[in-house]
């Protein structure tokens, strides 16, 4: 099973220092329990709205310094978070961008893909169609193909978020991250890890492929059905998840969507951030910090483990640091 190391995440963070947006952290105080030792990674403020910039930058700028990016430029399917990160990346290193959507893919989407230069390719009904023809497309043209979170370096730049994070929070005792494909967990557990920093990992009941893959000894394809699945709907973990999570100090926890969109309004309400559901994942993981605590999860300890918790909550120990990552923005004002 592949995995990440501590080095491949400093590398990355040299490859892509003064390229991306240094995350901000900001004190939680809300008067609430807990909330004393609450902090927020303001990384929805990155560009293009979420983290994905970063993995983006680093996955370009490798191919770039090895010599192996080729005339064609980089290619993906996929018309969230990953799409926009790649595009902007690509027009940020001066290459050609290949993106291939679904003709059904909103446009405004595919306006602001437009607008970071990429070549936009409308094709068939659904996402797997777009997926096929944008393999047909590496194999004609010889582009590079990127992912939205299944590669190394993609996981490894996200992992630079964590680094960032220490150099602002020295004494942190816990990260608590959303968790789709698994890109930023595999990242942010392993630079965790090697500081013997403990990681919350947050899913949707409804939408958990880290948490199956964990049941399951490998990664397994699951349904997907959650209001935060345009971001964490991923039917299948990468590897690199699964290998981080294998870590004593990586606890995997699961909330159910009315705790994901009431953490996302308090957010608002309280801090007026306005962040994804996929970001409000993270917060709604952690008991005691909004109206995502179910009553079950009184009780528990802060303790790792990474078997699945099921009642929906992490409960910090009496003056634990905890910083929970906020992960994108990417999302409609409307229904705050």
């Amino acid at each position: 099973m592949p995995e990440l190391s501590y080095p491949d995440i400093e590398s990355a963070a040299a490859r892509i220092a003064g390229r991306v947006r240094p995350v901000a952290v900001a004190s939680a105080q809300s008067g609430r329990p807990n909330a004393s030792g609450l902090h927020f990674a303001l990384e929805f403020m990155q560009h293009t709205g979420t983290f994905k910039a970063r993995g983006a930058q680093n996955f370009i700028r490798a191919h770039l310094e090895e010599g192996t990016f080729p005339e064609a430029g980089v290619t993906i399917a996929s018309g969230g978070n990953a799409g926009l990160a790649c595009a902007w990346a690509a027009r940020e290193a001066g290459v050609p961008a290949t993106v291939f959507l679904p003709t059904t893919a909103p446009m405004v989407k595919v306006e602001r893909l437009r607008s970071y230069g990429a070549t936009v390719e409308l094709v068939g009904a659904e996402y797997a169609e777009a997926a096929a023809a944008c393999r047909s497309f590496v194999e004609s043209s010889g582009a590079l193909s990127s992912h939205a979170y299944d590669h190394p370096l993609i996981a490894a730049g996200a992992g630079t978020l964590m680094t960032e994070i220490l150099e602002q929070v020295p004494d942190l005792d816990t990260v608590v991250v959303s968790v789709g494909g698994g890109g930023l967990f595999a990242g942010v557990a392993t630079a965790a890890a090697h500081h013997g920093v403990r990681t919350v990992a947050v899913e949707p009941k409804t939408c958990r492929a880290l948490g199956a893959a964990l049941e399951a000894g490998e990664p397994v394809d699951v349904t997907v059905d959650s209001v935060a699945a345009d971001s964490l709907g991923a039917r299948r973990a990468t590897p690199l998840a699964v290998a981080a999570a294998q870590s004593d100090l990586v606890t995997s926890v699961l909330v159910d969507d009315e705790a994901i969109i009431a953490a996302r309004t308090r957010l608002w309400d309280e801090h007026r951030l306005a962040v994804e559901h996929a970001a409000a994942t993270a917060l709604a993981g952690v008991s005691g910090t909004s109206d995502g605590a179910n009553s079950a999860d009184r009780g528990k300890t802060g303790s790792g483990s990474n078997a699945a918790d099921t009642t929906g909550g992490y409960v910090p120990a009496d003056g634990e640091k905890v910083c929970v990552v906020l992960c994108g923005a990417n999302t409609d004002l409307g229904d705050l």
